[in-house]
């Protein structure tokens, strides 16, 4: 019998051993997006702050690129965090959400509605920049059922050494450096560009056959809203002041009508660019894609006030457990802003 379960136990601690390899292996092979597609770290940042937030924001790079949320604290006191992603599309928002729940409750979640032009997921590039780096959970394999595209297998991203097994010759220092942790390299999921690079001539704005966005979009956007309802979380809907890609009268005309069907706030502020008192000769760092610092902090400063007034956000910045940590992030956000515009 003592036999027996010295074999048992041997065997046991053979697979516990091989479990651990086959995970660190993977872990290894996989990814750190530290100097190349930075954006495919921003997901797991998140899980270092998670907590305390009065908004969220969801969406694509029209809020990652566009708000700073260490604006908001600085003027208003707000606390905000940006769970954005590149083309992260409605169904990603939704189970980005999800999961954002079990963390914490914000007062006011905040989606970019420029994903509802899009029906279909785009491609596994940036299904990788979303759902790599998520903490394993429902969420994750919600989001991953829902975007896969028809190549994708889902036991790729249980296992990432079945997708990226082929890197065994392209590893570098960095995949040694960051195998524990990634460094962080947004403010509160802000991507900070001081770059100028005034807008030009733009693409000609083409007539589409069908401006209706797709079933699936209203569907997620419905989950949404019910998802943030049954949370006590107010839902805001907002379309960032980019130049381009067009957003149509017919796209704005949609989101007007579902905000007024539920009693939703929807701000559009490519409308407004001359109220927040943008310039985009000087306040984008790709010729009016997405805004730059100075521009971010226009339209963050000009949003926060809305967040303030018209959704009675508190003030923070007296607050004895919360400012102390904020006013400690500010400084280190306002040396690097120093650094980056010298």
């Amino acid at each position: 019998m003592k036999k027996k379960w010295k074999t048992i136990l041997s065997v046991g601690v053979v697979l516990i051993g091989f479990c651990i390899a086959f995970v660190s292996v993977s872990r290894l092979f996989q990814p750190k997006y530290m100097t190349d597609l930075e954006e495919g770290s921003f997901i797991s940042q998140y899980y270092r702050e998670a907590g305390g937030h009065d908004v969220i924001f969801l969406g694509d790079c029209e809020v990652y690129a566009n708000y700073s949320p260490m604006e908001l604290y600085r003027d208003y006191g707000i606390t905000a965090y940006i769970r954005g992603t590149p083309q992260q599309l409605v169904w990603m928002s939704y189970y980005v959400a999800e999961e954002t729940f079990r963390y914490e409750t914000p007062r006011v979640l905040v989606f970019n509605v420029n994903a509802m032009r899009y029906s279909e997921p785009v491609s596994e590039p940036y299904n990788r920049l979303t759902i790599d780096q998520m903490r394993w959970s429902s969420s994750k394999a919600g989001i991953i059922l829902a975007s896969a595209t028809e190549e994708e297998r889902f036991l790729s991203y249980v296992f990432p050494i079945l997708r990226y097994h082929s890197r065994f010759d392209k590893l570098t220092r960095e995949d040694f450096s960051y195998f524990f942790r990634v460094k962080d390299n947004t403010f509160n999921g802000f991507q900070l560009h001081t770059e100028v690079v005034p807008a030009g001539p733009l693409p000609a704005k083409r007539i589409l056959s069908d401006y209706r966005f797709g079933d699936i979009c209203y569907e997620y956007l419905d989950r949404l809203r019910l998802l943030c309802e049954e949370n006590g979380t107010k839902l805001v809907l907002v379309k960032a002041p980019s130049l381009y890609p067009y957003w149509y009268e017919e796209y704005d005309g949609q989101i007007r009508e579902y905000a007024a069907q539920y009693g939703l706030s929807y701000y559009n502020f490519a409308e407004q660019t001359e109220e927040i008192g943008l310039d985009f000769s000087e306040d984008t760092y790709d010729g009016g894609y997405h805004l730059n610092l100075s521009g971010a902090v226009k339209l963050s400063r000009y949003f926060g006030k809305i967040l303030a007034k018209e959704h009675g956000l508190p003030d923070h910045r007296q607050d004895i457990e919360i400012a102390p940590a904020y006013n400690k992030k500010l400084q280190e956000y306002d040396k690097i802003v120093e650094e980056r515009t010298r």
